[in-house]
């Protein structure tokens, strides 16, 4: 899917209750869970184990950090979003943050991205993105998140 550009903040205001864009598949493999347990220190069995996995896991497999399912939403986001006019990017934080799936390693995953509000802030604006991120072949979301970026002009 080709990146959507938003010409302006103006025009990203037009846009305020839309599904904005669909990103690209992500595979999460087992070598990004284990860089991403690497780094942050968070090296569990459910995700780094994948014979112990195999054995004890109700998934039958190792599962990515629901922290690593979050931390892609800005891959997501930069491949699927271009705005114009805009000098800084700002991520401001989250409101709610959910994990109603896990991710078996080797999935492949996507992110429905919403506007669900942009208010004015010095210097540009703050929107707010309700993102939900599907896992191919399942019905249930792996991450449901609002989001708050700050666009500067």
């Amino acid at each position: 899917m080709a990146q959507r550009v938003i010409q302006s903040l103006d025009v990203l205001k037009s846009l305020v209750g839309q599904e904005v864009a669909v990103t690209e598949h992500i595979q999460v493999t087992q070598e990004k869970i284990r860089r991403f347990a690497e780094t942050t220190g968070d090296e569990q069995w459910i995700h780094v184990d994948p014979e112990r996995a195999a054995r004890e896991s109700p998934y039958g497999m190792t599962i990515a950090h629901g922290f690593l399912t979050l931390s892609l939403l800005t891959a997501m986001m930069q491949s699927a979003l271009k705005i114009g006019g805009v000098r800084l990017v700002i991520n401001y934080g989250l409101d709610r943050v959910r994990f109603p799936a896990a991710v078996p390693s080797g999935s492949r995953i996507r992110g429905r991205i919403e506007l669900e509000s942009v208010s004015d802030v010095p210097g540009g604006v703050q929107a707010k993105w309700a993102i939900t991120v599907e896992r191919e072949g399942s019905d249930k979301p792996v991450c449901v998140a609002e989001w708050l970026v700050r666009y500067i002009e």
